[in-house]
């Protein structure tokens, strides 16, 4: 039996994760005062919020493996958790379906100008506007974990083409080339849509700079669903009102959630969607799936799935 406490697991109720292992101790956690019950927890299945990791860390000493429910770990504290001997896993695989056809939705509006006939609808303006074809268009993705992959699947079913940007360049099936990261700035030119879905690190921050953003074509589309610090959001909202590129679709903001006063809300070139691009009432299935099978690797001593390498941060 395993000693696991579980706490702001997102949408996950304890009861939930306590019914789906009745052969384990599931420690309940509703409120942090719960937390005196989870001394001797081993296993912590829980979120990524900093205050309540950390309460959950100084609640449990014998803890020796946590798994976080979001796919970004940016707001863990790694350093910590190294120097404990805690191993991290992350709920990446997860949201890759349904983050996918978010972005994709994002690429589709903004080929279609769904958002300004949106805008026409509601001054009941009968008004053509510009259309593009997907198909031929040229796609970049930032960030080919997995769900850049599942993006690069559902593009390139579309006839789009698709070149992959990440750290360690390896060749993807339907992409039809992967670079370094350090070479965005050669290939960014190339893009119909920048699509950013690499994890937020210490390489990623700022890394779609004003250089990056001044190399896009003029009727490009920056598409975030990644994490908001990835963007110079103040050289974005140049760009977007200069009309130096089409357009930005965005989940995700430095600021969230995005303040009344931000631009990016009035900007007629902009699509905007308030960091819900993982939501799916599948998400805690796959979640569920995942955890069960650490768990099961966990007490028979193999290798966990999804293990965050605390020096490259993902």
């Amino acid at each position: 039996m395993t000693n696991i406490v579980v706490w702001s697991a997102f949408h996950i109720r304890p009861e939930i994760v306590a019914a789906e292992f009745p052969d384990d101790r599931i420690i309940q956690v509703a409120h942090e005062k719960e937390l005196r019950g989870a001394t001797d927890a081993e296993v912590a299945f829980s979120g990524n919020n900093p205050r309540r990791v950390r309460q959950l860390l100084d609640a449990t000493p014998n803890l020796r493996w946590y798994h976080t429910v979001s796919a970004g770990v940016e707001n863990m504290p790694l350093s910590e958790l190294a120097d404990r001997g805690i191993v991290l896993t992350n709920n990446s695989g997860s949201y890759d379906i349904q983050i996918a056809e978010h972005l994709m939705a994002f690429v589709f509006a903004a080929s279609r100008q769904l958002h300004r006939y949106r805008d026409n609808q509601r001054a009941h303006q009968w008004k053509d506007e510009e259309h593009q074809e997907l198909r031929d268009a040229t796609i970049v993705v930032y960030g080919m974990g997995s769900i850049g992959g599942e993006v690069a699947r559902l593009a390139s079913a579309v006839g789009m083409r698709v070149i992959g940007v990440r750290r360690r360049p390896t060749p993807e099936t339907g992409v039809s080339r992967v670079v370094a990261a350090d070479l965005l700035a050669e290939v960014v030119g190339e893009a119909d849509y920048l699509a950013i879905t690499a994890p937020l690190t210490a390489a990623t921050r700022g890394a779609i700079s004003r250089e990056i953003i001044a190399r896009l074509k003029p009727t490009a589309w920056v598409v975030n669903i990644a994490r908001g610090a990835i963007v110079d959001e103040a050289a974005l909202i140049e760009a977007l009102r200069a009309g130096r590129i089409g357009g930005a679709a965005l989940d995700v903001f430095v600021t969230e959630p995005l303040p009344p006063e931000s631009p990016f809300w009035d900007l007629p070139n902009v699509i905007l969607t308030p960091h819900r691009s993982g939501d799916s009432p599948r998400a805690y299935e796959r979640t569920l799936a995942l955890f069960g099978e650490n768990l099961r690797r966990y007490k028979a001593g193999e290798p966990l799935l999804n293990r965050v390498d605390f020096t490259a941060g993902y």
